[in-house]
């Protein structure tokens, strides 16, 4: 019988950071990661690829409504057997589905630190660095529906990753937690940005504005104001016209609403009473050609006697704008009435 030999107390340190260096110099090895975060490719067996196509894409590429329709996420497959797929395995954003005995399932079970025997896991750096890998492991035997079980979790699951990834890449320069104490103690609101968007006060509006790294490409702003008293019976048709009224004084050009595919929603957001209008803007008719969407929120602080009421827009022509408006939500999310 073999018998292990324990490290000598001299020779483990030694033997444990020369382990070390062998395991960053494997990860190193790997490639970068390239791709975009929205960009799913899927690794399957093209037969059982044919029969969940039609059920799992559909729920990976779920739209959203920005200016119009627009997917949250690109789906691609690629059989493993082909000679392009060796390529794009290195893309950011993998979905991998197969029985163990599937080589690219092989692969993705071996970074698992505690692999499952079926179901849904996912593992990092497979087949390149700062890769994510889903994986959906089926037992042997099962096939399609199995799959399509599994079809909202992923979804949910990579949605959820997506959001956090544009919240982490919003504040990559940091929170301006300055800007935010001084609101909160002068303005009696609180609200979180990053230290890159600009603020400014153009009377009773408190703007801010980031439109790095060119206006001409790429705006986000958003505008917190309030009236007090809280108006009573104010209905969606006030809270446009309100916006209207910001917009003509204090935006720097014209927007027109565009109210044809507008959504309305009452929530209570950390204990205030909301009602939020997504929309789209437009230039005049007269005016160059441009639109984004919005998103405007009235906000009831009763202790205060203030209804305020936010208005974040964008403005990226011919980019996609999830990620953004993700972005924009998540600083009107951060608004709370200050000193309650």
């Amino acid at each position: 019988m073999n018998r292990r030999t324990p490290l000598s107390s001299s020779r483990a340190p030694a033997t444990l950071a020369a382990l070390s260096i062998l395991s960053v110099a494997a990860c190193s090895e790997l490639p970068i990661a390239l791709g975009d975060e929205n960009s799913i490719i899927v690794s399957a067996d093209p037969e059982i690829w044919a029969q969940v196509e039609p059920s799992l894409v559909p729920v990976l590429e779920r739209t959203v409504f920005t200016v119009r329709d627009e997917k949250t996420f690109t789906v691609t497959h690629h059989d493993p057997a082909d000679e392009a797929w060796r390529r794009l395995r290195l893309l950011k954003q993998q979905l991998a589905i197969g029985t163990a005995a599937d080589p690219w399932m092989a692969d993705a079970l071996a970074k698992a630190d505690d692999p499952p025997s079926a179901g849904v896991f996912q593992v990092r750096d497979v087949w390149a660095r700062g890769q994510s890998v889903t994986a959906v492991l089926l037992e042997d035997g099962q096939g399609a529906d199995a799959v399509t079980e599994h079809a909202w979790e992923v979804a949910e699951l990579l949605d959820s990753q997506y959001r956090a990834w544009a919240v982490s890449k919003m504040f990559v320069t940091g929170r301006n937690d300055e800007l935010n104490a001084m609101l909160s103690r002068e303005a009696r609101f609180s609200l979180v940005v990053p230290t890159v968007y600009e603020y400014s006060m153009q009377g009773p509006v408190h703007l801010f504005r980031n439109d790095n790294p060119d206006p001409s490409e790429l705006i986000r702003q958003v505008a917190v104001t309030w009236e007090s008293p809280i108006p009573e019976g104010m209905q969606p048709e006030d809270l446009i016209a309100w916006r209207e009224r910001i917009v003509a004084e204090h935006y720097s050009f014209p927007q027109v609403n565009n109210l044809a595919n507008a959504t309305g929603e009452v929530e209570v957001l950390d204990g205030f009473e909301t009602y939020t209008v997504r929309a789209v803007w437009e230039n005049p008719p007269d005016e160059y050609p441009a639109a984004g969407p919005f998103v405007l929120r009235a906000v009831h602080c009763r202790e205060q006697d203030r209804m305020y009421l936010i208005d974040a827009w964008l403005y990226a022509p011919g980019a996609e704008k999830y990620e953004y408006m993700i972005q924009l939500e998540e600083i009107m999310n951060s608004f709370s009435c200050a000193g309650l």
